[in-house]
């Protein structure tokens, strides 16, 4: 118990600093369980949890996850006859860490949630402060049956901190009916360099009406483009592999800051907000003619700019000429809370089951996220993908399966940037330079340099976790 309260003040005092910076065991067993050592066993479990609140944390838009739950104890009702179960929308990742961290070195546990949804920066975060539940003896025997590094970011040696969500991979989107209209052909963009070819011809064609992508004149510009994009597909480092900072001297992270200058310097690139409704009337007047970097732009298109329906087709990130790889896979995690007293961690364990192993469950309820427009991921789960469900047609992307392509495109990935439990505070330095390049107050060379600099100064050597 004093190693935990020590990490969890540790952690605290790396948040408190955090904040003035920049302004951003196990848990006690219920007696009656008969925990179950893999998820084939957890699916038989009948233990019947008694009648409460089971609460999980999620930012985006979680409203439509509640929607499987809410069915999900109908289904289920014989085990948990009085649970509900509510999903509370936080601002994010981070935010999340945040307010789980707090809660537990204020003592008042019965605020915990049982349960969130979270990237692996922030779960490395929580799961060194021991604020998550090892669920390794759970999932080990399933990794067989998950996709190829489902849980290698939430592996921390022979711990494992969550229960991997998702697992998607960068892909390009593109506007079909515009490249038609300037007679480009799409095919070009199989390389970062044939892209921003692309993007001069797309400029010169239109009189400068088109634009090959947009860029966000806040924060998630360098977690799109730098942290998930560019920087893994050109095998760039933040760190060294002693945890010395390499950001401004390594030749990766030049290849991906200097591709991002030229696309944005040479008028490629819209600013404006990522998803918001500036952005998708930009869409809609055939303003923005792809969207490199994240599948998750599948949802928001469908979404957000309706009209287009039958426009956008969808390929393979594209890769840089000398280095070869595609986009870097995104994980998504869902962790059980180290809460004292907590009653539904197994609950959790066949939720997150369930989800992942019942094909018809799942099927039906992303047919009703396509009705709806909303969003969802590929299954994880190696038999699920094999379906013929997951290679449908879709209407929108003109006839093209966008779900098979999602799969396939996990082909060829990149290796995703070191995690360090410095990153929290480092992608908030990083981050800043960033914004001020995109406002005009620098330049990249000069955000480069003020990166490596106030990395030393603020952090100075990671720590890397093996």
């Amino acid at each position: 118990m004093k190693k935990r309260i020590f990490a969890v003040l540790m952690l605290v005092t790396l948040l408190m600093g955090v904040f003035v910076g920049c302004g951003d065991k196990s848990s006690e067993k219920d007696s009656t369980t008969n925990t179950p050592s893999t998820g084939e066993e957890q699916k038989d479990a009948k233990k019947v949890f008694p009648a409460g609140k089971l609460v999980i944390y999620g930012y985006g838009q979680p409203q439509y996850l509640q929607q499987y739950f809410d069915a999900w104890l109908e289904r289920n009702r014989d085990i948990a006859p009085e649970v509900s179960i509510e999903i509370v929308q936080t601002e994010g990742a981070s935010d999340s860490r945040e307010k789980i961290t707090m809660t537990y070195a204020s003592g008042a546990n019965e605020d915990l949630p049982d349960a969130l949804y979270i990237d692996p920066v922030n779960l490395l975060d929580l799961g060194q402060g021991e604020l998550l539940m090892d669920v390794a003896d759970f999932i080990t025997p399933l990794k067989d049956k998950l996709v190829d590094g489902a849980t290698n970011d939430a592996t921390v040696g022979d711990k494992i901190y969550a229960l991997p969500e998702s697992v998607r991979p960068q892909v390009l989107f593109y506007n079909q009916k515009l490249f038609e209209e300037y007679d480009i052909d799409p095919s070009r963009m199989s390389t970062i360099e044939g892209y921003i070819e692309v993007g001069r011809e797309l400029k010169e064609k239109s009189n400068g009406k088109v634009y090959l992508s947009y860029i966000d004149p806040g924060s998630r510009t360098w977690r799109y483009y730098g942290r998930r994009g560019l920087l893994p597909q050109a095998n760039a480092k933040i760190w060294d592999d002693d945890g010395e900072v390499v950001i401004d001297t390594d030749e990766g992270a030049k290849l991906a800051f200097d591709t991002l200058d030229t696309m944005y310097s040479e008028g490629l690139l819209l600013k404006t907000p990522i998803f918001e409704p500036a952005l998708y009337d930009a869409v809609k007047e055939g303003q923005v003619a792809t969207f490199y970097i994240g599948a998750f732009w599948d949802e928001f298109l469908r979404k957000n700019v309706t009209e287009t329906s039958g426009d956008w087709k969808v390929l393979s990130a594209p890769v840089f000429e000398n280095v070869g790889v595609a986009g870097a896979p995104v994980s998504s995690y869902f962790a059980i809370v180290n809460k004292p007293g907590g009653k539904y961690a197994e609950l959790c364990k066949k939720l997150w089951y369930d989800f992942h192993f019942d094909a018809q469950a799942r099927e039906d309820w992303v047919n009703a996220m396509e009705e709806q427009n909303a969003p969802y991921a590929n299954p994880i789960t190696k038999d699920l993908l094999a379906d013929d469900f997951w290679k449908e047609p879709s209407k929108f992307y003109g006839g093209q399966s966008f779900r098979e392509i999602e799969g396939a495109a996990l082909e060829n990935g990149a290796t995703n940037l070191v995690v360090t439990p410095q990153d929290v505070e480092a992608d908030n330095i990083i981050s800043i330079e960033l914004e001020k390049y995109v406002a005009g107050d620098q330049t990249m060379d000069e955000a480069i340099k003020n990166m490596g600099k106030n990395l030393r100064n603020k952090i100075g050597k990671a720590e890397l976790i093996k």
